[in-house]
């Protein structure tokens, strides 16, 4: 398969941020991913950022430090992105400690997941559950 090395994914979903820095502190501190990198410019802004999730990461950056992606982002909506953690319930509490507005509790899914899903301070929704579908290819 193209694009695979190692443990490396090969799918980061990419979001920019009209405050990137928050959205850092809330990813880390409230949704428990781990800060890779950060790369700032010399007006403070994000120009690149790597967040890591278990054996996956975002990257993100500040909105308005140009570029062609920031350019094609302009326009975009929100983005909604699905994490896999082992225990829903503690995520939950994290969240729900560091004030993160919760949009569905801890639920039961008929598929066999338990999910909870959360708003960011910029709209985007993230959803975190258990579910890990196989990857066939």
């Amino acid at each position: 398969m193209t694009g695979t090395s190692g443990t490396r994914p090969s799918i980061y979903p990419t979001l920019l941020y009209a405050d990137a820095k928050a959205a850092i502190r809330q990813l880390t501190e409230a949704f428990g991913f781990t800060e890779s990198s950060v790369y700032e410019g010399e007006d403070g802004l994000v120009m690149h950022a790597e967040l890591v999730q278990g054996n996956g990461a975002v990257m993100l950056g500040s909105k308005g430090r140009g570029g062609l992606f920031d350019t094609a982002m302009k326009e975009a909506g929100t983005t909604g992105v699905y994490v896999v953690v082992d225990d829903v319930d503690a995520h939950h509490r994290r969240a729900v400690e560091h004030g993160a507005e919760i949009l569905m509790p801890p639920t039961d899914q008929d598929y066999g997941s338990r999910d909870y899903m959360a708003r960011d301070l910029e709209g985007n929704i993230w959803s975190f559950g258990t579910y890990a579908p196989e990857i066939r290819v």
